[in-house]
């Protein structure tokens, strides 16, 4: 995979006022406000700043947390997972692998019903959706 490298001056010309501020300075919108929190169209979840494929519909469920989440990531090469500790917390932060843009965080053994019992939590913000067929 190649790496896309960008300047922070780039990036603010190509993205939105809200896309840098959630893909480039880790900011997170608001719960049950994101395009894709009830989306159930089948298709690729792709990075909205470089378009690398993250996440895939059939691991996407409803965790009734406000932002989509998926129970792991298309491929394990199409995230990397990072120590976050703002907020006086400690999350594991999600980037895209190729721009190394923010997604979200990733919660693990919440007891939800599914495969990993990882809840992939990311900003809809972050992600554009490619339906099936298209």
């Amino acid at each position: 995979m190649d790496k896309v490298v960008k300047s922070e001056a780039e990036w603010r010309k190509e993205l939105t006022p809200e896309e840098y501020r959630v893909l480039r300075q880790a900011g997170t919108e608001a719960p049950w406000t994101g395009e894709y929190v009830d989306t159930k169209t089948v298709g690729v979840y792709r990075c909205r700043a470089c378009g690398n494929e993250l996440f895939r519909s059939e691991t996407k469920f409803d965790s009734h947390c406000g932002w989509p989440s998926f129970f792991a990531p298309a491929d394990s090469d199409a995230v990397t997972l990072h120590e976050d500790t703002s907020l006086g917390m400690t999350r594991t932060e999600v980037r895209c692998a190729r721009c190394d843009s923010h997604l979200g965080h990733v919660f693990h053994g919440e007891g939800y019903p599914t495969p990993t019992d990882d809840r992939y939590c990311i900003n809809s913000i972050s992600v554009t959706l490619e339906p099936a067929g298209e």
